[in-house]
């Protein structure tokens, strides 16, 4: 095998196994569900760690290297509207084809599916457009932020409340797996043109701002539909009774879920293909080499999404509905606590997010801390979810203060930091939160028993809440880390200077002594 392969792997091991066992372990001795679905779900991971170690590899070959390419590409170009055009090609059609995405708009029902997908597309591929503006023109990322964020919230008092959760959501699936390495790997090639001190920070930002666009545009389409009744659809599920149904529901799933990866990856190769035949020229070795990444990275996504839909998303809404049957409800808490903590390790494009950004910042901000920041967020986001569908709290008592804090700390976080936290926000609420967490959560909202009960309103938003949580948490690390990094100039500026007054108190009272030969 492959040493790189295996490294990543090993990687995928280290992802997927904590939350692994929590489940199993929950499964055996907390809350019982069918013995056919814990077979299942140890089958998905073990399809998730390969699927992941393959994606990884295929994906830092291959998509990092073809968005940094055309982001240097279009930054060099003097004509404004190349930028436009060519930016809002890529986001449009790379949103499209987002699984993620698809897997939503099936589950709503009053609004045709090819609308809201499409919807959705022309939203981030406005706002990639605006992004790469904003790195060419220099603008302030937490300025333009607040200016958005302020929009979002004056037509959030517009929108249908059983249509608002859906609107917060559709921002974190559109950044899956596919688009987060391509749209990150733009940013840094963009920003690599430019030389000045801001050019680092400048380079993270465009999955913060690819996620507000599907936000304002699904908005819209609330107050064009006038949804005052949305209804939650769900997914049908196999029907398993014995090992070779178990086995067959995972092979029968190839074909779909291939087929779905395809139409992912294949608009990009026919974007980059002829732009690179007519601006870029890449030499053909490292066509080869990036034609052999998409081949790894078609493998890995299709093993992880099969995993994922097949394997976890079943056991999902049945250990949410065991959980609330259970007299002890403390053990619901205790769970979600740590399924959050541990989940984000296992979502694709937070690995690549976290390896980018210690590159890029040339181990500034270490994987470790950068990831323990993010997994808290998370377990944050997840008890305010829960507590939220218990009481019925509106998701927008919960979502106006939490950006507010997130907004105020953008004054005060250094610009590489309020770049990161808003990016993870995107990434984090991948297809792990869309097809594990948000089925646990219905389950348990279901099994919750609450008088005017809705899934639209309350177990909905939860993949809002869990874009929004590490806003906070990373930029507060951001603000410790700057202030650490003062301290530490400080101190050593202290002993310099006390070294300094040492050696000319030496030179002041050293006597010469003459020798006489």
């Amino acid at each position: 095998m492959n040493k790189k392969l295996k490294e990543k792997i090993g990687e995928a091991v280290i992802s997927v196994l904590p939350i692994t066992i929590v489940v199993v372990l929950t499964c055996f001795f907390i809350a019982p569900i069918s013995s056919d679905l814990v077979v299942m779900f140890i089958v998905g991971a073990m399809l998730l760690i390969f699927g992941i170690g393959l994606f990884s590899l295929g994906s830092e070959t291959s998509m990092s290297i073809m968005g940094e390419r055309i982001g240097a590409g279009l930054s060099k170009s003097k004509k404004i509207w190349v930028i436009i055009l060519i930016s809002f090609l890529v986001g449009t059609l790379t949103t499209i084809a987002e699984p993620d995405l698809k897997v939503l708009a099936t589950q709503i029902n009053q609004i045709p599916s090819l609308t809201l997908v499409l919807v959705v597309g022309v939203g981030v591929g406005i706002f990639l457009a605006c992004a790469l503006l904003r790195i060419v023109f220099k603008i302030k990322l937490s300025r333009l932020l607040v200016f958005l964020y302020i929009l979002v919230f004056v037509l959030a008092f517009f929108v249908p409340e059983d249509f608002l959760p859906l609107s917060f959501d559709s921002g974190g699936v559109t950044t899956g797996p596919l688009t987060v390495p391509f749209i990150i790997a733009l940013g840094i090639g963009a920003a690599s043109i430019r030389q000045d001190k801001n050019s680092e920070s400048d380079s993270f930002g465009l999955v913060a701002l690819c996620s507000i666009g599907p936000i304002i545009a699904v908005m819209i389409l609330g107050l064009i539909f006038k949804i005052d009744n949305a209804i939650y659809v769900p997914n049908n599920l196999a029907n398993v009774s014995n090992s070779k149904d178990i086995g067959w529901s995972f092979v029968s799933a190839i074909p779909y879920y291939s087929f779905e990866v395809f139409k992912s990856l294949i608009p990009i190769v026919l974007f980059f293909v002829p732009y690179n035949f007519i601006s870029l020229k890449l030499p053909k070795q490292e066509l080869l080499k990036i034609g052999i990444g998409l081949i790894y990275t078609f493998i890995g996504l299709v093993i992880f999404m099969i995993g994922v839909n097949i394997g976890f998303l079943p056991v999902g809404n049945q250990l949410g509905i065991a959980l609330m049957n259970l007299e002890n409800k403390s053990f619901v808490i205790l769970l979600i606590v740590l399924i959050g903590f541990f989940i984000v390790k296992a979502e694709p494009a937070v690995q690549v997010l976290v390896k980018q950004v210690n590159d890029i910042t040339d181990g500034m901000v270490s994987k470790k801390a950068l990831m323990v920041s993010i997994s808290i967020g998370m377990t944050i986001a997840l008890l305010i979810s829960l507590f939220r569908a218990w009481l019925g709290i509106p998701i927008l008592y919960v979502l106006i203060p939490g950006y507010v804090i997130a907004l105020a700390l953008t004054f005060f976080a250094p610009e590489v930091f309020v770049g990161i936290a808003f990016d993870s926000g995107g990434v984090t609420s991948g297809p792990m939160t869309a097809s594990f967490v948000l089925p646990i959560m219905i389950g348990i909202c279901e099994a919750s028993g609450r008088i005017n009960f809705s899934i639209m309103k309350d177990a909905f938003g939860l993949v809002s809440m869990v874009a929004m949580m590490p806003l906070i948490s990373i930029q507060i690390v951001g603000i410790i880390y700057a202030s650490k990094k003062k301290q530490v100039i400080k101190e050593e500026n202290e002993i310099k200077h006390d070294n300094d007054e040492i050696i000319v108190f030496k030179r002041k009272n050293t006597k010469t002594k003459v020798i006489k030969v």
